[in-house]
């Protein structure tokens, strides 16, 4: 793909994404202010959609045979477009996703693997979508943090693992995310990406990781994603041990904890993130970690070191005895937000 190609997509991604924010703006396809919001004024949601418009661009023009995934792609991200205009059930969004990632496996050709692997890696999979969905909650954090994820894929594509993807593909989706952090990696965000933005992001992300682990033979490359499962995964074992209903609103996140409680600005945060990941990218690509062992160690460590970081900074009380999804939920019921009001997650 020449400069030329790449400032031509760029530009008539920018163009798409300005239309489709007039177009919201028209039809009211906006995200208002809440007790769940860590925004005050009503803000334009479900931009992410360029995130698929970009996909489908490029097969069309370069006629990719990617028929599977592009299908998944479009089955998921559409049913959480309609979810970012009226919330569906937690079932028929979860159908609908099975439906994607069960697309995804085709495209992968993983269904002749051993029947337990199937199902272990579809319940991996799906989880990993929804916690990098779930990870979608502050200014930048979606944008910044794809953007690297898929440059570093590039680098590996060009540099370590040649081809396991075109190169036009990783770029045209930096594209995209590039021209909707324009928008969004503001102090006052133009525009939210909603569920179709951080879902078909997930799908993206985890189709070419999956591509790469599959062609390379080292399933270390699963790590690309370590920091939003460590994250996630540190969120969910400390609701689990205060009993908490994962499924339900909450503002337990560590990085909700930053924005809220410490009032540190969202895109320093969202920066951080970003650049904890890249430096674990630098880390990964350098050591080459193949085997499952090493993994684990690793995982283990960073995993032991970051919630000790997390007590560190939240305390005892907060981690293991707070409930902090009840302590606001009657405001939830009763009160409209004020300004600046704190930033809430659907759920794990």
């Amino acid at each position: 793909m020449t400069i030329i190609q790449i400032l031509t997509i760029t530009i008539l991604l920018f163009s798409l994404q300005v239309l489709y924010m007039k177009l919201a703006r028209r039809f009211q396809i906006v995200d208002q202010p809440n007790m769940r919001s860590s925004h005050s004024v009503s803000t334009i949601t479900g931009a992410g959609i360029i995130f698929i418009v970009a996909m489908i661009t490029y097969a069309l023009v370069y006629k990719l045979d990617y028929t599977y995934f592009f299908g998944g792609l479009f089955v998921a991200g559409i049913i959480s477009f309609l979810d970012d205009l009226k919330p569906i059930s937690y079932k028929i969004r979860i159908m609908c996703q099975s439906i994607a990632v069960a697309l995804l496996f085709g495209e992968l050709e993983l269904f002749g693997f051993p029947v337990y692997v199937i199902v272990l890696l579809f319940v991996v999979t799906i989880g990993m979508v929804n916690a990098i969905n779930f990870m979608d909650g502050i200014n930048g954090m979606t944008g910044s943090y794809a953007f690297i994820t898929l440059g570093t894929l590039l680098y590996i594509n060009e540099f370590v693992v040649k081809d396991f993807a075109p190169s036009s593909f990783i770029i045209t989706a930096m594209a995209a995310v590039g021209v909707f952090n324009f928008f969004n990696f503001r102090t006052k965000a133009k525009c939210f990406a909603g569920d179709v933005g951080s879902v078909s992001n997930a799908f993206i992300l985890l189709f070419l990781i999956g591509e790469l682990i599959l062609k390379s033979g080292n399933v270390g490359y699963i790590l690309l994603l370590f920091v939003y499962g460590l994250e996630t995964g540190t969120t969910i074992f400390f609701r689990l041990l205060r009993k908490e209903n994962i499924f339900e609103a909450h503002r337990s996140h560590y990085f909700q904890f930053l924005v809220n409680e410490k009032k540190i600005p969202h895109l320093y945060v969202s920066s951080a993130y970003a650049l904890a990941q890249l430096i674990f990218n630098v880390l990964l690509i350098s050591s080459l970690i193949y085997s499952l062992a090493a993994i684990l160690m690793v995982t283990v460590v960073i995993t032991y070191c970051f919630i000790l970081l997390r007590f560190w900074m939240e305390g005892k009380k907060r981690l293991l005895t707070d409930t902090v999804y009840e302590s606001v939920k009657s405001q939830l019921n009763s009160a409209k937000a004020p300004a600046g009001s704190p930033q809430f997650t659907k759920g794990l």
